[in-house]
């Protein structure tokens, strides 16, 4: 297996730390715009590494990368803004595909809080049937949310469950960053080019007969009690792909996504959206044109620096409802805890990049072994959990169940 990972940033740069304390892959190239980044996110003394330079946005160039590397496998760890040139040179270079994030959606143009638009990931499933039938592989979603919840909804059903009732992924963190002066200080723990995308979008929703609808953000607000001593967190709703992903292989009656983001946060983002600062078409300031989200995210420290600056844990989780195996009522939440204490001393890394960094190189590897193998764009949702979380916890990184 020889690896071209797009984007040396956080995520980017975790995913090579993790990887290179596995043998399963020959070669590993990180590409990033940056090549100064891209060198610093290889590990140091492994002949298996390299670094490159690439535009995300030009498939022509990720395509040569490919070419000139001999690749097999291109995992994408940018921001799902380049999913699509990403995902196209892999599919015209006859090679297989990994994401963490798919591509984007747009609001339906009248009823954007009723219907659903263009959903995530829809124009990658498009495509599914020309993956097919060149007999490659376009794994997408499979980073932690979505990933890692996917690969737990599917465990809960082939193993815990004979009726689902409700599929609701749960994302919550104690986690907090410091200033100098050791005052909590406003800082995402991941892109927020990204949060900001899914957070204002329309949320989705999942029912059975009724098919996929959407909601106003941050609707439903609801007390989710995280294990680990995180403690209850309020969630609420918010755009993301498994709920796009989890219906199309596993049946449940409703899949909800909700995201435990804190007071300050929701204020901070239906602030940026009042302001329009959440747009990403570019407006002229002094006779340059700029994206205002591109401004809101250069301003705000990166996430991948403010591992030394956090404390506490991040918990992604897969909460089920429905009927046991045994006939009788059941709820479970399954979940996947990170302490940012134990990855920066361990990789370097903070806890929410790392946590993402390291589904994909657990999937890789799966499937360089054989283990996992198909072929068309398929989700976490269509393989077997169980390898994979054995694998997981392999790296050191286990799981858990709480029942209710």
């Amino acid at each position: 297996m020889r690896v071209l990972v797009v984007g040396a940033g956080g995520v980017g740069s975790a995913v090579a730390a993790i990887a290179a304390r596995r043998e399963f892959f020959e070669a590993m190239v990180v590409a990033d715009y940056d090549p100064a980044r891209a060198a610093r996110a290889l590990p140091a003394a492994d002949p298996r590494f390299a670094a490159a330079a690439v535009d995300a946005s030009d498939q022509a160039a990720i395509e040569a990368l490919i070419a000139e590397h001999r690749i097999t496998h291109v995992l994408n760890a940018v921001d799902p803004r380049f999913v699509l040139p990403i995902f196209a040179a892999a599919q015209s270079a006859g090679v297989d595909y990994l994401d963490m994030a798919m591509s984007l959606s747009a609001p339906h143009p009248t009823e954007p809080y009723r219907q659903v638009g263009t959903a995530l990931g829809e124009a990658q499933f498009a495509a599914e049937p020309a993956w097919k039938d060149a007999g490659r592989l376009a794994l997408v979603g499979m980073g932690v949310e979505p990933g890692l919840s996917d690969v737990f909804a599917r465990y809960a059903a082939d193993h815990l469950f004979s009726e689902i009732d409700e599929i609701g992924i749960r994302d919550g963190a104690n986690l907090v960053v410091t200033g100098d002066d050791g005052e909590p200080i406003f800082a995402p723990s991941f892109s927020i080019w990204t949060t900001i995308e899914e957070c204002l979008n329309p949320p989705v929703v999942y029912e059975a007969g009724r098919g996929w609808f959407t909601t106003e953000p941050f609707s439903e607000p609801e007390i989710f009690d995280f294990p680990a001593d995180i403690g209850p967190v309020e969630c609420v709703n918010v755009e993301h792909e498994e709920v796009l992903l989890i219906p199309r292989w596993v049946g449940a009656k409703r899949v909800t996504f909700k995201y435990g983001l804190g007071a300050e946060f929701i204020g901070v983002l239906k602030t940026l959206h009042q302001l329009g600062l959440d747009r990403t078409t570019p407006v002229r300031v002094g006779g340059v044109e700029v994206s205002p989200r591109d401004v809101v995210a250069a301003c705000l420290p990166d996430p991948a620096t403010l591992g030394d600056r956090m404390s506490g844990k991040t918990c992604a989780g897969t909460w089920v409802t429905g009927t046991g195996v045994d006939g009788r009522p059941r709820e479970v939440y399954l979940h996947h805890v990170v302490d940012n204490a134990w990855t920066m001393a361990e990789y370097g890394a903070q806890a929410v990049v790392w946590q993402t960094a390291v589904n994909p190189v657990v999937a890789l590897e799966l499937l360089a072994s054989g283990v996992w193998s198909g072929t068309g764009v398929l989700g976490p949702e269509a393989f077997d959990a169980v390898p994979f979380l054995d694998l997981l916890t392999a790296y050191g990184s286990p799981w858990g169940i709480r029942e209710a």
